[in-house]
């Protein structure tokens, strides 16, 4: 039964820690789109004071020039993450299913030890009983 406890603990960590790999996937995969969203913003507001949105244009901002070209390389990062994410939730399945296997053997196994002590307490009861029947058979 150690063994089997020590296991489910060990499984309900991989459980905790693949959840926490999801979580910080998430987290960053947000902070990519948020500060992506605050430079296209910057972006928009160069191109509004120097009155030019042609990327070609010989007097296009170099400050909006690199914001966007950092922006889109934060955007692919997050979408790069997609794929992280994507194997992180299959692994925190995986894991999942692990500890629900383990759990459902150790329950099984507590359900046994249960029927097994009601059986002996059961026959313990019909020996008193079949020893106090004898006694009183022979008393009368």
């Amino acid at each position: 039964m150690k063994s089997r406890e020590s296991l489910i603990r060990l499984k309900r960590y991989q459980v905790d820690e693949k959840r926490r790999q999801v979580s910080q996937i998430e987290a960053m995969m947000a902070d990519f789109e948020r500060m992506a969203s605050e430079l296209d913003r910057e972006v928009s507001i160069e191109q509004e004071k120097a009155g030019i949105t042609d990327t070609g244009h010989y007097a296009y901002p170099n400050y909006a020039k690199a914001a966007a070209q950092r922006r889109d390389n934060l955007r692919e990062s997050a979408d790069n993450l997609r794929g992280q994410l994507e194997a992180a939730q299959d692994e925190l399945a995986e894991a999942v299913e692990d500890l629900k296997k383990v759990e459902l053997l150790e329950e099984r196994d507590q359900e046994a030890q249960r029927v097994t002590m009601a059986t002996r307490e059961q026959a313990e009861l019909e020996e008193l009983s079949q020893a106090r029947r004898s006694r009183g058979g022979m008393i009368g």
